[in-house]
């Protein structure tokens, strides 16, 4: 098992986040589950409420940068790259990396930004390289829209084709949290506590680095 790793969140919508954690439904979870232009592009309530790129990564990814030392030369998979922006910006960063997003929900790889890395529309537990062929595999809120079964086959992907990762899934510290982090999200489906997830990591011999989102780092 890897190490717990804070790279830092995203602070900013903590006060919209707490709003829809109070008014979101069923019937905004099945508008979400389209994966579709509401959920991305449509009603905050559903989704994003415009998911636009903004350049936020160039403030997160440095950290990443220096703990995995990632060169020009070092080869990165974004699992879940959705639109492409944390790509979009680690080029930026790094000119000349090779760098790949995999993603299997089509609206936003249709809808995604030039980001000089190849995209492939693909489930995350079934990662089309060789064993070990990246250097870092990032996959930050991306698996836990999964059931258990497929985030499990997702981890052991990503041990299988990297060197070293980097992954963050849905937690809590308790039942009470982990039910209010359920009830503001959309798509998350596989929501364990951190003992748990710790407990699964051992069990499956999963050494990548984690960070646990949960209602607490969210602000719902």
């Amino acid at each position: 098992m890897g190490r717990f790793i804070d790279i830092g969140y995203f602070k900013k919508a903590i006060k919209v986040r707490s709003k829809y954690a109070k008014t979101r439904t069923v019937v905004n979870k099945m508008h979400a589950w389209e994966l579709g232009k509401e959920y991305y592009d449509g009603k905050r309530i559903n989704g994003y409420g415009g998911f636009k790129y903004d350049g936020r990564w160039q403030a997160m990814l440095p950290k990443l940068i220096k703990r995995y030392k990632l060169t020009k030369k070092s080869k990165v998979l974004d699992l879940g790259c959705k639109k492409g922006f944390l790509l979009k910006d680690l080029n930026i960063l790094i000119p000349g990396i090779k760098s790949f997003g995999i993603e299997n929900h089509p609206y936003a790889l249709k809808k995604a930004v030039n980001c000089k890395s190849k995209l492939i529309m693909s489930d995350y537990y079934k990662i089309p390289f060789r064993n070990k062929y990246f250097d870092f595999v990032i996959a930050f809120n991306s698996l836990y829209m999964q059931n258990l079964g497929d985030v499990i086959k997702s981890l052991k992907e990503i041990e299988r084709v990297s060197k070293k990762s980097y992954i963050v899934l849905a937690s809590g510290e308790n039942d009470e949290e982990r039910n209010r982090f359920y009830k503001w999200t959309l798509i998350g489906t596989t929501i364990l506590l951190k003992k748990e997830w710790k407990t699964l990591f051992k069990k499956i011999k999963f050494k990548g680095d984690y960070y646990f989102s949960s209602a607490k780092s969210l602000g719902v």
